[in-house]
């Protein structure tokens, strides 16, 4: 009855971190591109659908859209916004990312391949959490350098 207990208040501290993390993050949920409202680079990737989820006592981030070549792409990161790389799956340009919590509604962010930084970018939600802007810069893989405006919408 003892261990029976100890594990259910496990489960229960489990699911509330969770549950506070989402409560304080306005970056989690499902977020689509507004192309008419971005400014995006030839040369820049183009997410169209990113989801920030709670994995534990960090963040899932799945981005879904295509590279400066128009190949789609499906990239994974799962970590925390505390400035320290972690790994990047899916993405041939990158092999790490971090991000960094600036504020309640900005983080900074960079993608590195081999331990070389080769976009970096601001993300930033709207007061009322309906809108993320993320400002990117970088070189793409023709060593072109590029900047570029997304914004997105809560779904």
């Amino acid at each position: 009855m003892r261990v029976r207990s100890i594990v259910i208040a496990l489960a229960v501290c489990v699911v509330g971190a969770a549950v506070a993390l989402a409560a304080d993050s306005p970056f989690l949920g499902t977020w689509k591109l507004n192309e008419a409202k971005s400014k995006l680079s030839p040369n820049a990737p183009k997410n169209t659908t990113v989801v920030y989820e709670a994995a534990g006592d960090s963040v899932k981030v799945t981005t879904d859209g295509v590279d400066a070549q128009g190949k789609a792409v499906h990239t994974e990161w799962t970590g925390k916004f505390d400035g320290k790389d972690y790994a990047v799956s899916g993405d041939p340009n990158s092999n790490m990312r971090s991000y960094k919590k600036v504020n309640d509604h900005t983080l900074t962010l960079a993608n590195k391949k081999d331990g070389k930084v080769i976009l970096s970018g601001r993300v930033e939600t709207s007061a009322d959490n309906r809108t993320r802007t993320v400002h990117l810069s970088g070189t793409g893989p023709d060593g072109k350098k590029f900047t570029s405006t997304a914004v997105y919408d809560r779904q």
